[in-house]
């Protein structure tokens, strides 16, 4: 059960299309430095989605939870500076954006909750919810030209 959790985002990566993924995704511009910092921001994201699952693994719940509402959820957003980002943002990334940090949120109050329990499908379905934002927002924008 515990490999489901940690394959899913794998399979969900995989079967993304790729031609033309690219070309199709609306660019958004941002300054220089500000691009710079969100795509730091967004490998921020992928290695605490990384830990995330490491501590899934191990069942070590609280630090789950704990990543992931610590660098994803909504206690997250000042340290992404994510106020200031916004104004370069379409509504719709915007909103995807805050049901990504809602979901990371959502999914730090279920692995705290049912991690001791051994609900292991509400805590993938929890990630897994977290992670269709992501696929939604890197499907839709770009922001290199």
């Amino acid at each position: 059960m515990k490999k489901r959790i940690i394959l899913a985002p794998i399979l969900i990566i995989l079967g993304l299309p790729t031609l033309s993924f690219a070309n199709s995704r609306q660019l958004v511009e941002f300054p220089e430095m500000m691009r710079d910092h969100m795509l730091e921001n967004m490998r921020d994201h992928l290695l605490a989605l990384t830990k995330i699952q490491q501590h899934l693994a191990l069942e070590e719940y609280e630090k789950a939870a704990t990543v992931a509402e610590n660098r994803l959820g909504m206690s997250s957003l000042d340290g992404h500076s994510a106020s200031h980002m916004a104004r370069f943002m379409p509504a719709a990334m915007q909103q995807i954006g805050t049901q990504m940090h809602k979901a990371a949120s959502r999914f730090a109050i279920i692995v705290q909750e049912g991690g001791l329990e051994g609900s292991t499908p509400k805590i993938a379905e929890g990630l897994a919810g977290v992670m269709q934002q992501f696929v939604a927002c890197h499907s839709s924008y770009r922001v290199h030209p």
